[in-house]
């Protein structure tokens, strides 16, 4: 019983560590978040407020977060 009251706030805090996690997973994978963010990424390279380098920067990292995404929907179905 006195071990169960010790480690309580461990398990509630590793509990949150573990729910944080999943919101984060969640935003950073949402396929069409992701998809937004590459309109978005399109049209400020075509209005000239991105040079090309960090429009081909945030375009791989999008992209690799959307297979990422794509390869985790599979895997759920």
């Amino acid at each position: 019983m006195i071990f169960k009251f010790f480690t309580l706030p461990i398990t509630a805090l590793l509990k949150l560590g573990e729910k944080i996690q999943e919101e984060a997973d969640q935003e950073l994978y949402n396929l069409t978040y992701i998809q937004q963010q590459l309109i978005e990424l399109h049209m400020m390279f075509d209005m000239e407020e991105i040079d090309e380098q960090t429009y081909t920067e945030q375009e791989e990292e999008l992209l690799y977060r959307y297979k990422i995404a794509k390869e985790r929907e599979r895997n759920e179905e």
